[in-house]
């Protein structure tokens, strides 16, 4: 199957869960082509990744089984605070969960790198060598793997995703005054659930938010119903995010009907729960805020940091896999992989979707 038949499939496949934002689907393709670097490309076409991985890297797909995040790259990483008002790091977007090889997070992970080192806001990963950021990861992860979980707290540990999480482009005022500027577009009536969701958590039932499409947000999940939640509480905004619930892109690439894992998959996690995100079967909801967002790699300042990071992002994907209770098989698996096995899977992949990129710029 060419790239541009798998786009046309995954997207009336897509489509048959729920009507699709074709503004935001336009907007997707010409990221995906016009983009000065393949990142947003290799963010946006998960869909492919689960059609070429069993293919290109055929020796891992007999890697233990966990319940993945799916599509994991050094974008997909943010914060929340908890219960407690702790500021928490990790893994913010768990639309692609589903039960797959440990190997394919990892090997998704370390060939975002080699995509992501070209992007212009990359920051101090430009200056990461790709054998020292695969050590990195593989490091964190097994390290937590042995561990049992380590969960990312900000406070008193952790002071360089801290001095991340505090960095300029998240402070309040820009973060509002950038989100709010969605209140110069339309109100919209937003579908029953999704407005139950976005509601569910305000601070008072007194209320009553403005309702906006969230379009342009992201990469992969473009397409899919979106919309934000706004209001003024207490002297300041408050806002809610709600999205549209399908199942896994994989379940596409192997013809069933699987149904989505994300609730599973954070709720297994070993970390702190995020109190306001709300995965269910049609809309998954979660709070917006300046410290509840994702983390942008432009921020990144040495190659030592950058290198650090990637051993976090590591760490977080066995935090994520412990879920599935699994350890023991993966631990042994990883053992007996050769030397530079990351590497040249990661590199195999780069090559397979860099391949699919030409195509569609053409």
């Amino acid at each position: 199957m060419t790239f541009h038949d798998a786009t046309t499939s995954f997207e009336a496949w897509l489509g048959s869960f729920g009507p699709l934002d074709a503004a935001d689907l336009d907007f997707k393709h010409a990221q995906m082509r016009d983009a000065a670097d393949p990142f947003p490309f290799f963010r946006g076409t998960y869909y492919r990744w689960a059609q070429l991985w069993p293919k290109v890297c055929g020796d891992l797909t007999d890697s233990p089984k966990v319940l993945a995040v799916g599509d994991l790259h050094v974008g997909n990483f943010g914060t929340w605070r908890d219960g407690d008002g702790r500021l928490c790091w990790g893994v913010n977007d768990f639309d692609e969960a589903d039960n797959l090889p440990y190997a394919n997070d990892l090997v998704r992970l370390a060939a975002s790198v080699l995509f992501a080192r070209k992007a212009d806001a990359a920051g101090g990963l430009k200056a990461v060598k790709f054998k020292p950021a695969c050590e990195a990861i593989l490091a964190g992860y097994g390290d937590t793997l042995r561990a049992g979980g380590d969960p990312f707290v900000l406070e008193e540990r952790h002071a360089g995703l801290r001095a991340l999480a505090m960095s300029a482009d998240r402070d309040p005022v820009e973060f509002w005054r950038k989100l709010t500027k969605v209140l110069n577009t339309p109100a919209v009536a937003p579908p029953k659930g999704a407005r139950a969701a976005l509601t569910a958590d305000l601070p008072s039932a007194d209320l009553t938010p403005e309702f906006r499409r969230r379009g342009q947000v992201g990469v992969g999940s473009l397409g899919k119903p979106r919309f934000v939640a706004l209001a003024q509480w207490g002297g300041g905004w408050v806002a809610r995010d709600a999205k549209a619930v399908t199942p896994p892109a994989t379940a596409w690439a192997a013809g069933d009907a699987r149904p989505s894992r994300m609730a599973e998959a954070v709720k297994g996690a070993k970390r702190c729960p995020d109190p306001f995100y709300r995965a269910g079967p049609a809309w998954v909801a979660r709070r917006l805020g300046p410290r509840c967002s994702r983390i942008e790699l432009g921020e990144l300042g040495s190659a030592t940091d950058a290198t650090e990071l990637l051993r976090a992002m590591g760490a977080e994907a066995a935090n994520v896999h412990l879920g599935g209770r699994n350890s023991g098989a993966i631990a042994g698996d990883l053992a007996g992989r050769p030397a530079g096995w990351l590497a040249d899977a990661a590199k195999a992949m780069e090559d397979a979707v860099a391949a699919d990129w030409a195509a569609w710029r053409r």
